[in-house]
């Protein structure tokens, strides 16, 4: 009589998919989790931050606006009395009526890419204020502390490695799913249960489906937060400046030096979370000068409300001002004005930018939920609700799956590798290697993988 037996390769793929899917996601699942949750309150943070700083950040006079000399001047007494060591780095003019001016000021013991901003109604000169800042977002205690959680736990560099490996593995093992999704797609009796979960079944199968169906809708929302995530990662971040680099996928930059020497340097995370740092100023600036600097900007191609004006770090720069308008549209434009001439001296516009560095700054910006204001922070918390939600039932399903009078619940079966054809191992080695030159974490870790899992499925056979 023929054997009916399935053959050793066949399914071996799936089986693979399926145990990837479950033990990287048992792995990184808490700090997943984690993310999530901080990302999901990251999205509100601006929000809140209105109703926290309030105080700080409105003008209640209806005068108008004085000249950007009298505000900083009143920032700088303010300043000399209470922060005598600070040196004025920047100022960011109110962006529009009932909302103060920011004059920022480096200060020994702030993070980096972080200053101390003496927030003045612009009205009347009053200081309303003063309160650590951090980065071209401009957040505020509460969201900077938030940020932090949501990148490394409060944990350091340990904690940014966890959050490198789990941010990174947040896209493989949606990548996984839906390789899982595909699969089901062929066995579905119905295409809604592919979408929507079937609460005719108990037990497993109703968490299984509120998994699968929650996976399905935020698919999308992981890939990206996992892709823009990286790019602020150490490993896999360094690999991605440097391709982009080798691409010359790089934003461009004003020069600011006035001999022609050197030029300024900053990226689309410049400022964002831990890059940019700020640099006092030790050439002779006056808070006159401010002003003139700006009305040179304006004359050139800035035209948008929310700019920063930066003065040199020496005497042989320039004075920078940039557009930092993170929604849509963006506004992005740059100057360099020679404090001697009153002149512009280099300029950078949006048009400039190549197409991946666009791509990359608005990705970022999406990612912040700065793009398309409210409705970016809406969908940004509920992918991140969602993404939480398949965490905490995957962790259910592990649960319910375990054998009676078991603590834990029963991993998927290993041996995938020892049942797939010879091209089949190759081709994962071969992306498994790829992965560790571009991702390195990532590919580390998948390789160890690969190796235990080998070793748990020789190591039974031969206890068996």
């Amino acid at each position: 009589m023929p054997s009916t037996a399935t053959p050793p390769s066949r399914g071996w793929f799936t089986q693979l998919l399926l145990r990837l899917h479950f033990t990287a996601g048992l792995f990184v699942g808490p700090f997943i989790l984690v993310a999530a949750l901080s990302g999901a309150l990251y999205a509100l943070a601006p929000t809140i931050e209105q109703g926290l700083y309030r105080h700080e950040l409105t003008a209640p006079s209806s005068a108008a606006a004085l000249p950007l000399a009298d505000q900083v001047a009143a920032a700088e007494r303010y300043v000399a009395e209470h922060h005598p060591d600070d040196t004025v780095a920047e100022v960011r003019p109110a962006p529009s009526p009932g909302t103060t001016t920011r004059v920022m000021f480096t200060e020994e013991g702030l993070l980096e890419s972080q200053t101390r901003a003496v927030f003045v109604d612009p009205g009347d000169a009053a200081v309303r204020g003063d309160l650590p800042v951090y980065g071209t977002s401009g957040s505020l205690p509460f969201r900077t502390w938030i940020s932090t959680v949501h990148r490394s736990l409060l944990l350091g560099d340990v904690g940014r490695l966890y959050s490198e490996t789990a941010a990174s593995w947040l896209g493989i093992v949606s990548l996984a799913g839906i390789g899982l999704w595909a699969f089901r797609l062929r066995r579905a009796r119905r295409g809604r249960d592919l979408v929507l979960p079937d609460n005719r079944v108990t037990g497993y199968r109703r968490t299984f489906s509120w998994h699968a169906a929650t996976g399905a809708w935020v698919l999308l929302g992981a890939l990206f937060l996992s892709a823009t995530g990286i790019t602020w990662s150490h490993f896999a971040g360094d690999n991605v400046t440097a391709l982009r680099s080798a691409l010359s996928w790089q934003a461009p930059t004003v020069d600011t030096a006035l001999d022609g020497s050197s030029s300024t340097s900053s990226g689309e995370h410049a400022g964002h979370h831990g890059g940019g740092s700020m640099t006092s100023g030790s050439a002779t600036t006056t808070p006159e000068q401010f002003d003139e600097v700006l009305a040179v900007a304006r004359d050139s191609d800035l035209h948008a409300a929310e700019v920063r004006i930066r003065p040199p770090a020496t005497a042989d720069t320039a004075w920078i001002v940039e557009e930092i308008k993170l929604s849509w549209p963006v506004a992005m434009n740059a100057v360099a004005v020679d404090p001697s001439t009153m002149t512009a001296v280099s300029e950078v516009t949006w048009a400039d930018y190549p197409l991946m560095a666009k791509a990359a700054k608005l990705g970022i910006n999406a990612h912040m939920g700065a793009l398309f204001g409210l409705a970016n922070q809406a969908v940004l918390l509920l992918a991140a609700l969602g993404i939480a939600a398949m965490v905490v039932f995957g962790y259910v399903m592990w649960w319910q799956r375990r054998a009676p009078g078991a603590r834990v619940g029963r991993a998927p079966a290993s041996g995938a590798l020892a049942r797939a054809p010879r091209w089949g191992t190759a081709a994962v080695v071969v992306v498994a290697v790829g992965l560790a030159l571009l991702l390195p974490v990532v590919g580390v870790t998948l390789l160890g993988f690969l190796l235990v899992d080998a070793l748990v499925t020789t190591f039974g056979r031969r206890t068996r």
